[in-house]
């Protein structure tokens, strides 16, 4: 890593939060340092700053327009921050291209379908698991199998993934997704187009890799969903982050029931 990558460690020190370790897993920080972006001569988000650690399931929620998706897309790549820094630990991730990203630890879910449609499932977690130079061919089958079992595909390993339903499809690109071995999982409407059975099975799933020490960030429209499962949540409104907390501090808040919630949403 280029010495322009590296933070110095006297300068990373996260805000706001009390990071411990889950289960005796080295816990990271995945922090958002003062985003900005513009786009022309529009500001879209305003030097929006969060932190959260490894075992964390964090929500970025707000109306559509406000900012949230491009905040999003800063973290994971897919967009370069006119101002402000996106970093992992020691590394400087703002104007790193994805799949560096994804070496350092950071895995992307996208809203779309994003398994091979004309593989089987099992070809499906193969071929990520085959772009790990640390695995050999026995800890490679014993990987795949892991994580079939995992996510309750294993009897689906011979069905192509076109054929696949939404929740079964979601549940292989997750699987997917963890076969990087990831510190951070960024999920993008993790519960968009599936069915209500679909979207429980998906919350236990965020629940469980929360509890073996994987960070989880989510953006979705389904509000009700994300802060059931969520440890902290920012609400984004025109580019900033108006209210941040957990799922009682933002209930509670008339900013957040003003511009986003509405006077009359329960949980």
């Amino acid at each position: 890593m280029s010495g322009e990558n590296i933070i110095e460690e006297s300068e990373r020190e996260p805000e706001g939060i009390a990071v411990e370790a889950v289960d005796d897993v080295p816990v990271h920080v995945l922090e958002a340092r003062d985003l900005f972006k513009r786009f022309g001569r529009k500001v879209a988000v305003k030097k929006v700053g969060f932190s959260m650690r490894t075992g964390q399931i964090t929500g970025l929620l707000g109306p559509n327009g406000a900012g949230k998706t491009t905040v999003f897309y800063m973290i994971v790549g897919f967009l370069r921050p006119n101002g402000g820094s996106v970093i992992l630990d020691k590394h400087l991730l703002s104007s790193m291209p994805m799949y560096k990203r994804a070496r350092l630890g950071i895995a992307y879910l996208p809203q779309e379908p994003s398994v091979f449609r004309k593989m089987t499932v099992e070809q499906n977690v193969r071929a990520i698991l085959e772009t790990r130079s640390d695995l050999d061919a026995h800890s490679r089958k014993l990987e795949l199998e892991a994580l079939l079992e995992e996510f309750g595909i294993a009897s689906l390993r011979s069905q192509y993934a076109y054929t696949l339903s939404g929740g079964e499809r979601r549940r292989t690109e997750i699987a997917r997704a963890l076969a990087i071995k990831p510190k951070f999982l960024l999920l993008d409407e993790p519960f968009a187009g599936i069915d209500p059975i679909a979207v429980h099975e998906i919350k236990g799933i965020v629940r469980r890799l929360s509890s073996k020490g994987i960070g989880v960030l989510i953006t979705d429209h389904n509000v009700r969903d994300t802060l059931e499962i969520t440890h902290e949540a920012h609400i984004i409104n025109k580019g900033e982050i108006l209210v941040s907390g957990d799922r009682d501090v933002i209930l509670e808040s008339e900013l957040a029931r003003q511009i986003y919630l509405g006077e009359s949403f329960r949980m």
